[in-house]
């Protein structure tokens, strides 16, 4: 059985995710503040094109099951890794090597809202995020990876226009932190260059952020402030809120072009091109490879303080211009959405060098 490499995530650019639990731009918490204009560009909606055998997971196995290896890595902070590091028993999940596993990782039953069909969903939890044994009182994360690599036996090529989607459920505000800002992470990995034309691993993505914001009434009320990750100058942006118990959706593509369109909108629906919400290329970096998608949990390393619980389904993994006999489509349960057209080849933006 082919297993993800602990040092996947653990030795790539450290200098980009040194400070991964960044707050949003002060224009993301001001009311009425947009972002910048963005050109017109051919869209690579998530969710298009043909599913990877063996990749994605709509946690309808009722045997689903993951196995933390404890002490879980804290390479980020101490550059222990503390190997081997945890799997799914079906394969398609690992700790993170960089940040270590959550404490909790299982199926549960889907919360109301959920996919017609959908059973069991897969939710995330930590207790302690940081280091073991020791407390930094301070947020940290862990993260979560779909063994891309080590079930597809390779990264994929930005050329095959790779996109991701996923469902998420937002808890009951009652089931929050008990603190404001970050606490998900809905991430992909990818290899590129930077300006200076150096080959490296980055890590974009869409992330929540817990708000509770006194109303005119006086009373609190709680939502979750998405945040893209990023533009060319390594800003977060503000997305869509969200509401306590409802569900939304989330995805990312790669088109051929190497930057990175984000996509979000409540509800299950499947996304369209209206629920674009931007697309860059992350850092000025050009992405040439797509290595997996990732989510992170985020709380206070204080020993005391879960963190909120986070919950997905369906997440799967596309590639909309790939050679077809390449790829083979795995079958679908009642579970799983229908498969989309076929995209158009993106063509790439017009470059001024």
């Amino acid at each position: 059985m082919s297993t993800i490499s602990r040092r996947a995530f653990g030795l790539g650019s450290l200098a980009l995710a040194s400070s991964t639990i960044l707050p949003a731009l002060a224009c993301a918490q001001q009311p009425g503040t947009q972002q910048p204009a963005q050109p017109k560009r051919r869209l690579l909606i998530p969710g298009t094109g043909l599913r990877i055998a063996n990749t994605g997971d709509d946690f309808e196995d009722t045997k689903f099951e993951y196995y933390p290896q404890h002490p879980k890595s804290s390479w980020n902070i101490d550059k222990e890794m503390n190997v081997p590091g945890g799997i799914s028993l079906n394969n398609l999940w690992a700790e993170g090597g960089k940040r270590g596993t959550p404490d909790v990782v299982k199926r549960i039953a889907t919360p109301p809202g959920g996919m017609e069909g959908s059973k069991g969903c897969m939710m995330m939890q930590s207790l302690h995020p940081g280091v073991p044994g020791r407390l930094s009182h301070e947020d940290q994360q862990d993260d979560l990876l779909h063994n891309v690599e080590g079930v597809a036996g390779a990264q994929i090529p930005v050329a095959w226009s790779p996109n991701v989607v996923c469902r998420v459920y937002v808890p009951a505000e009652a089931q929050w932190e008990k603190k404001n800002g970050a606490t998900f992470g809905y991430r992909i990995g990818l290899y590129g260059y930077t300006p200076q034309g150096k080959y490296d691993e980055y890590w974009p993505g869409i992330f929540f952020h817990m708000q509770r914001e006194q109303a005119a009434d006086g009373k609190i009320k709680p939502s979750i402030l998405s945040v893209l990750r990023a533009d060319e100058f390594g800003r977060d942006l503000p997305g869509p809120v969200f509401q306590p118990s409802s569900w939304c959706t989330l995805g990312m593509s790669m088109p051929p072009d190497g930057s990175v369109q984000f996509f979000g909108k409540p509800g299950i629906e499947d996304l369209t091109e209206k629920d674009f919400l931007g697309g860059w290329h992350c850092y000025s970096w050009r992405a040439v490879n797509f290595s997996t998608f990732f989510y992170n949990v985020i709380n206070l390393d204080n020993g005391r303080s879960w963190g909120t619980p986070w919950t997905v389904d369906n997440a799967y993994l596309y590639v909309a211009t790939a050679p077809k006999q390449n790829i083979k489509s795995p079958e679908r349960t009642a579970a799983k959405p229908k498969d989309p057209a076929p995209l158009t080849p993106p063509m790439p933006e017009p470059s001024n060098e």
